[in-house]
């Protein structure tokens, strides 16, 4: 198990470091472009506020395997964090319309695989929780 969540750890790490380049990749600049200043910097702030989450949340894993399995306080943390990526399951569903992947080859994979990326954490972090 302890591999295992070292192993999830260095994955949420990458996958925070991949938001670095969302704004390159959809085009933020033009798609903002007629966004008042405030909405644009709240945008930006709140990316870069998820994408230092998710690094510190691989990081606890990579460096507190065994606090986060055999502590009383690591099974706490745990719980909120299935509830954390069980919440990002739901929204990924309910929050994104089906229009945006549907029928598209490249955006349906990454909704799927990011769908079962949010499932392994939510049942990851509820399997530690409950020890």
């Amino acid at each position: 198990m302890k591999v295992l969540i070292e192993i999830t750890g260095g994955l949420l790490i990458a996958l925070a470091l991949l938001h670095a380049a969302f704004p390159r990749r959809f085009r933020w600049r033009e798609e903002t472009a007629g966004l008042s200043l405030l909405t644009r910097q709240i945008l930006y702030v709140h990316t870069f506020f998820i994408a230092l989450t998710v690094f510190l949340i691989g990081l606890l894993c990579v460096t507190s395997a065994d606090g986060l399995i055999h502590t009383g306080l690591g099974r706490r943390v745990s719980m909120g964090l299935a509830a954390f990526w069980g919440i990002r399951l739901a929204i990924q569903f309910v929050g994104y319309s089906p229009e945006l992947w549907r029928g598209r080859t490249f955006e349906t994979t990454m909704h799927v695989l990011f769908s079962l990326f949010w499932a392994f954490l939510t049942l990851l972090f509820l399997r530690i929780s409950l020890g």
